[in-house]
């Protein structure tokens, strides 16, 4: 019975149990679970703990120093190793005291060395916004991450710096713990501890002489020491002071109207005017800070003991820092003492970057003129940079067509008419205001021309282009790409990131950030390398393409002044235009070698002013690449098998390969990609070419001083005709296309030769023409009569010796490009030939040309030319006419190729400053 009893006991606890809740279940798990979790990360937190670094009194003393290397490893900078002046606790006036304490940690001196009521906020941040979005760190825990620990937001180290809070608060007074707080923060400008920074900011010695609106902007500064830097940007600080006095305000600190008399001082009035000096190189190690910022989380160059090594190349630097000095024996002539509208006076500024081609390193920063000081703007690094003019094109149109649309350097652009932006009324022109008929991309890069840029552009996919650029690190305003980009008229750019862009053309298409900091070792022997992974972003067809039409604009197009001869070297020219300002404002040259690649800015602080040289780059780019290619070899670039050279027919579009009967000069050697050259040759260019025009007559009607030009074709096939016209020998240029065998030009210029050519061109087939037909026809000057047309050719039979007329419309300008003096006249008279007479040197020269180049100038000299008409027919033979007369003046700085006009160089799109306002 007993054992039967017992039986049924535990089948009922069985039963009972079966029975439980299954809300129990989960409470009990989930008890089981906190434990585990608990125990778990209280081990955790005990391991953090246990193996926290102990508290050493003698790194609670000083920050450490920062040593900065150069590329051959040789020590050039130790930052924070000087500058300190250490202050007792007793020497800390009250309202510092405040300003400090309302600011960085109200609490200060109630809580024991955390605050649990900012870490509970904190915690609440972290959640919603992800760790590290929000810290709660006091004073105390400053103190202890600046000697002990690093900045990263890990959770490993905010444990440690918690329970090393607490250490130090049993083992320090609340006073100590702040003096220490005081002496070790960075305050910008190489200034450590608040004693020195009174000293550098206001040259003050005695900190009781601060006055509260002193003391604000020093607590305010250590949070951000570079961007509230009061020499550098005194709107800031004095935004960073009015917030330090509106907590000391809520913290019961100051009133109100104390801090109101307070946020009244002009920021200026209390900065001494003894500056501090300027680190070495400060100018390169403005963008050390800023790489290691961005890429080590956390890490401070000024405070944290780490050994930086860079790519500064020490000699290529201090060039560099030579060519933007004021030293007498300087080179480069700056244009300085420029005056704006109010009379005040201004500096030409420049920025500089020179880099490694092959690695991106960067080996040089210039980033203004007299150098960098006291965390001065970088001009180089600094901000959105300026608009970069026609520096872009390569980026923005030439390399994408190159690169998507496999475009040939001889690709056939039509540069006839101005550019009208989509969807507005503004025009883009060239720089020249003239038109240029069909040419090549290479002629259309190397010249600059803005029309056949534009098209160019609206030939690739926008998406495309945009993905180009930003494979070669450039950004664009609201992160979208405008068309005016194209000539450089949108967004800005710096001298770094154009020269990191041009770099991958000049480096087979291999991209990287240009980088300033190759590693850095903590004071643990920790080490990590930033040099940035490589990447190719463009074919090599591309880049060497471009780079080939590059070279063409150095040593033919407009970066001749570049040109160094017996370097292979690339590069591109840009200017800018502003509203209201006469001269560019911006001046640039970008270009490389296979050793290095330079980008060159200038212009003035105030981008309200011109240029009245546009040339300086050009200088800087030449003597700089001069310098640092003495005794090293540099190659030139090599043709990848992705491209063909290839020999074509001048003027056919599309191309046709040259024969062996095409004269000389006309025939043009370019680059194709391959598989994409040309197969037909111009042997067979009779059969495919239609019939040309018969019968072509021109003929100029007086009363409606007009030219009526006719022809006869007689074909079936569907045709149109290409009418273009030149005017006294200039260029060809299309005036119209018609289906029509005549048609009439309106508004002939009076005393000029006209000459008309008719092409006729296929409707199914446009690359399908005929040989062009030319016909001459003369237009009259104002003084002429019937009579005098009518019996000219009589009177030149009977020798009835008319007399000579004078030549008019002389005109001689200045190229400062070709170095020459292009001389240009009329003539409405008996057949002569004319003598050139050019003073000082009193040199005569007989031509039979309404027009002569004189080579050979002096820059600062002023030339007379006087031309005078000698008769050739009849009794006029020998007959001298009148002689005319002009002058023109040459400028004293040809050695840079100044010119006193606007430059002539390249006229970009208006802005889009301009275009919003128009």
């Amino acid at each position: 019975m007993a054992a039967n009893g017992q039986t049924r006991i535990a089948r009922r606890k069985q039963k009972k149990a079966a029975k439980k809740p299954i809300w129990k279940k989960i409470l009990i798990a989930l008890t089981i679970l906190i434990f585990a979790t608990g125990l778990s990360v209280g081990g955790l937190f005990t391991y953090y703990i246990a193996t926290a670094p102990k508290l050493d009194a003698a790194k609670l003393e000083d920050p450490f120093s920062s040593q900065i290397y150069d590329m051959n490893g040789e020590l050039i900078g130790d930052l924070g190793g000087e500058k300190r002046t250490k202050v007792e606790y007793d020497e800390l006036p009250d309202i510092l005291i405040d300003a400090v304490i309302a600011t960085e940690d109200s609490r200060f001196f109630e809580h024991f060395g955390i605050d649990l009521r900012r870490i509970g906020g904190a915690i609440i941040s972290n959640i919603k916004n992800g760790f590290g979005s929000e810290g709660a760190s006091t004073i105390t825990q400053q103190v202890v991450e600046n000697s002990f620990l690093s900045s990263e937001k890990k959770l490993k180290l905010k444990v440690q710096e918690q329970w090393l809070a607490l250490k130090l608060e049993r083992n320090y007074t609340k006073e100590q713990i702040l003096e220490m707080y005081l002496n070790k923060i960075f305050y910008g400008n190489n200034a450590y501890g608040v004693a020195k920074a009174a000293e550098v900011y206001f040259g003050k010695t005695d900190l009781h002489d601060l006055t509260l609106p002193e003391a604000a902007i020093l607590a305010g500064l250590p949070q951000r020491p570079t961007a509230y830097n009061p020499f550098k940007n005194p709107d800031l600080t004095k935004k960073r002071m009015n917030t330090v006095l509106s907590l000391m305000v809520r913290h019961g600190k100051i009133s109100e109207e104390e801090a109101d008399e307070a946020r009244e001082v002009d920021i200026a009035s209390l900065l001494t005017d003894s500056k501090p000096k300027s680190k070495p190189y400060e100018g390169f190690v403005q963008q050390v800070e800023k790489e290691v910022k961005e890429k080590i989380d956390g890490a401070d160059i000024y405070t944290d003991g780490l050994k930086i090594y860079t790519t500064l190349d020490p000699d290529i630097q201090e060039h560099v820092e030579f060519l933007l000095s004021d030293d007498d024996d300087n080179p480069i002539p700056y244009p300085d003492d420029i005056k704006d509208a109010d009379g005040k006076t201004h500096k030409m500024q420049a920025g500089m970057t020179v880099l490694d081609t092959q690695s991106g390193a960067i080996r040089a920063i210039g980033g203004a003129r007299g150098g960098v000081q006291n965390d001065s703007w970088n001009y180089a690094i600094d901000g959105d940079g300026r608009q970069p003019g026609s520096t872009f094109k390569p980026i923005i149109a030439y390399g994408p067509a190159i690169e998507y649309n496999k475009y040939s350097t001889y690709h056939q652009l039509h540069d006839d008419e101005p550019y009208k932006l989509e969807g507005t009324d503004k025009v883009i022109n060239n720089y020249d205001g003239q038109f240029h008929g069909w040419m090549s991309m290479r002629t259309a890069l190397s010249e600059s021309y803005n029309v056949p840029a534009m098209k160019l552009f609206d030939e690739v996919d926008r998406a495309n282009a945009q993905q180009f650029a930003e494979n070669l690190g450039i950004q664009f305003d609201d992160g979208k790409l405008k068309a005016t980009d194209t000539i450089g008229g949108g967004s800005g750019v710096t001298p770094l990131e154009l020269a990191g862009a041009y770099r991958a053309f000049a480096n087979e298409g291999i991209y990287n950030e240009p980088y300033s900091v190759s590693k850095v070792e903590f004071p643990d022997g920790r080490t990590v390398d930033l040099k940035p992974e490589s990447e190719a972003v463009m074919s090599d067809y591309t880049a060497y393409m471009v780079t080939d039409m590059l070279k063409t604009v150095v040593n033919e197009g407009t970066g001749t002044l570049a040109n160094i001869p017996g370097l292979p070297v690339a590069g591109k020219t840009g200017t800018t235009n502003r509203p209201g300002v006469d001269t560019p404002p911006d001046s640039w040259f970008s270009g490389y070698t296979k050793n290095y690649t330079i980008s060159i800015w200038t212009g003035y602080a105030d981008n309200d002013i011109g240029l009245p040289n546009t040339k300086i780059p050009h200088a800087l780019f030449k003597n700089t690449m001069s310098e640092i290619s003495k005794d090293i070899d540099t190659p030139d670039w090599t043709k990848p098998d992705s491209v063909v050279e290839v020999a074509v027919k001048k003027g056919s579009n599309p191309p046709v390969l040259a024969s062996d009967q095409t004269p000389d000069s006309e025939t043009v050697t370019e680059l194709f990609v391959k598989g994409t050259e040309p197969s037909r040759s111009s042997e067979n260019d009779d059969k495919d070419e239609l019939d040309p025009v018969e019968n072509l007559t021109a003929i100029y009607d007086e009363d409606t001083n007009s030219i009526h030009v006719e022809w006869d074709y007689d074909t079936d096939e569907d045709v149109m005709f290409e009418v273009s016209a030149s005017v006294d020998d200039g260029d060809m240029q299309s005036l119209s296309s018609t289906d029509n065998t005549e048609m009439e030009i309106d508004n002939v210029e009076l005393g000029t030769e006209y000459v008309i050519q008719v092409v006729v061109v296929s409707n199914d087939d446009d690359s399908k023409t005929s040989e062009a037909k030319t016909t001459t026809v003369n237009v009259p000057g104002e003084s002429d009569d019937e009579d005098e047309e009518e019996d000219e050719h009589e009177d030149d039979e009977e020798d009835s010796g008319e007399d000579i007329a004078s030549v008019t419309d002389l005109n001689a300008v200045y190229d400062s490009e070709q170095s020459i003096i292009d001389v240009s006249w009329n003539y409405n008279g008996p057949p002569a030939v004319f003598e050139v007479t050019v003073s000082p040197g009193g040199q005569t020269q007989t031509v039979d040309a309404k027009g002569i180049e004189i080579a050979g100038i002096t820059p600062g000299e002023t030339y007379t030319i006087t031309v005078t008409p000698v008769g050739q027919t009849g009794a006029n033979e020998g007959v001298k006419g009148e002689s005319q007369r002009v002058d023109v003046s040459i400028p004293d700085d040809e050695d840079v190729g100044a010119d006193p006009d606007p430059d002539p160089e390249e006229e970009e799109a208006e802005t889009e400053e301009e275009l919003e306002e128009e």
